[in-house]
């Protein structure tokens, strides 16, 4: 078994009523990890436009304490303490202005300005305001909406916190139930489900159609001007040794087998960075972005980031776009 929640329990986490319903008939969970993974897959691909709405609606605006009649006491608590920080450091008149920028961004883009504020002030939250007012509304959506995620993920750590102050200790069971039936929800997402192996382990499921585009796909979008960053060159590349890893703080140099290279279009897409392959290769992959050359004066001379597919997903697509700035960026895993 694994940690018991109902659906007030992750509503205290996001406000979306089907990111609730949905994690509850995902539950039980053996470990944070494993609510997480699940929360992700939930958020970006099963919860809708309306319910993406419904939990920003949730939030209270950036500098005013939580409605003494939200739905979850829990989440007005938790959404006060994550705004101690910002609440500490503020003055009248940066509390006036907070207020003034929240009004025009929801004038601008139709929801409140969300932002995982945990440990940040009230210069640094407005500071960023003025930065993503800026942008297109389909860029700022998606960027709230990771915002979003990151406050969920943070929130499901205090649950899980929680429980285990009030709960014995549970032995972990040695079967993997949890697991897959989280991966056979996600890969139902993209038109199939993972079915138990009864035959060839590495057989294609029936279920799963033919390709369309390679199966590591990217974009990226330039938050700062509120675009798609055309131009950006990018290279995607495969660790080549099954006999090592790539390690944190190692040179790794020799291990890594360029796979193709592209620069993004007008729409922020890259072309083409791998060959068309119903399977795909198991292994840890790296996509890299030539930043310094898109913004010369920017804190990044490029970004790479280095991600692991496991044999169980050898069938599905991987899109890892990248959202920048000349002094941020941040990614995710999309399908």
């Amino acid at each position: 078994m694994g940690s018991v929640f109902d659906e007030k329990d992750f509503l205290a986490c996001c406000g979306s009523t089907k990111f609730g319903k949905e994690m509850v008939a995902a539950a039980p969970f053996s470990t944070l990890q494993d609510a997480i993974l699940a929360a992700r897959h939930i958020w970006f691909n099963k919860v809708d436009v309306n319910g993406w709405l419904e939990a920003f609606a949730a939030h209270p605006q950036i500098g005013q304490s939580p409605s003494k009649n939200h739905q979850s006491p829990t989440f007005a608590q938790w959404s006060k303490g994550e705004q101690s920080t910002a609440l500490a450091t503020a003055t009248d008149s940066t509390l006036q202005e907070l207020f003034e920028w929240n009004a025009r961004y929801r004038e601008k883009f139709g929801f409140v300005f969300l932002i995982c504020a945990s440990g940040r002030s009230t210069l640094e939250i407005l500071a960023e305001l003025k930065i993503r007012y800026q942008n297109r509304p389909i860029i700022e959506f998606e960027i709230a909406a990771q915002e979003q995620m990151k406050i969920t993920e943070l929130r499901l750590a205090k649950l899980f916190t929680d429980k285990a102050d009030t709960a014995p200790t549970i032995k972990p069971l040695a079967t993997t139930n949890i697991a897959r039936k989280a991966e056979e929800d996600r890969v139902k997402i993209i038109g199939a489900h993972m079915t138990a192996a009864t035959g060839d382990a590495g057989a294609k499921p029936a279920h799963i159609p033919n390709r369309t585009r390679p199966p590591i796909t990217t974009h990226v979008l330039d938050t700062s001007r509120g675009c798609p960053a055309n131009g950006i060159e990018v290279q995607l590349e495969m660790w080549n040794d099954n006999q090592t890893r790539p390690q944190f703080g190692k040179a790794n140099i020799g291990g890594w087998k360029v796979l193709g290279s592209s620069a993004t279009d007008k729409d922020g897409r890259s072309g083409q960075l791998m060959n068309m392959v119903e399977a795909l290769a198991p292994g840890i992959y790296r996509i890299s972005f030539n930043t310094g050359e898109y913004i010369p004066d920017g804190f990044f001379p490029y970004v790479s980031i280095v991600f692991e597919i496991r044999e169980s997903q050898k069938w599905d697509h991987f899109h890892v776009p990248l959202l920048l700035s000349p002094f941020s960026f941040s990614t995710y895993r999309g399908s």
